[in-house]
């Protein structure tokens, strides 16, 4: 039997958090994750893994300590990981995230507000 397409639009239907990273859908040990994003996040770093930001819709800044990157619609960048990053956004951006299971996306920083609960599937 063949795999059920799955529809970004769709997804994006089912939720309106922001900051909240959705799972809507695992590869081997790889979450695909669909997030609303609108503000500025925290500086943070993955000690264990890259992290894979996709821009579906709007605009998204990540900063680094030594530089800037803008991402819009249809581009995407991989922070190694170890590196510091802080995402911004000044509009909502519509993204999608491509990590290993298990990730806690403020990753080094101490867990607080903007930390997102884990494996919540959409």
């Amino acid at each position: 039997m063949p795999p059920t397409p799955i529809r970004f639009t769709d997804k994006f239907a089912l939720f309106t958090e922001q900051w909240q990273p959705k799972v809507m859908a695992e590869m081997n040990d790889y979450q695909f994750k669909l997030s609303r994003l609108e503000g500025d996040f925290l500086w943070h770093a993955h000690a264990d893994t890259d992290e894979t930001f996709i821009v579906l819709e709007g605009t998204l800044r990540l900063d680094f300590r030594d530089g800037a990157i803008t991402l819009g619609p249809g581009e995407m960048a991989v922070v190694p990981k170890g590196v510091e990053h802080k995402p911004s956004a000044e509009a909502e951006v519509k993204l999608l995230l491509i990590e290993p299971r298990g990730v806690v996306n403020t990753g080094d920083a101490a867990a607080g507000e903007r930390t997102a609960r884990n494996d919540v599937w959409i």
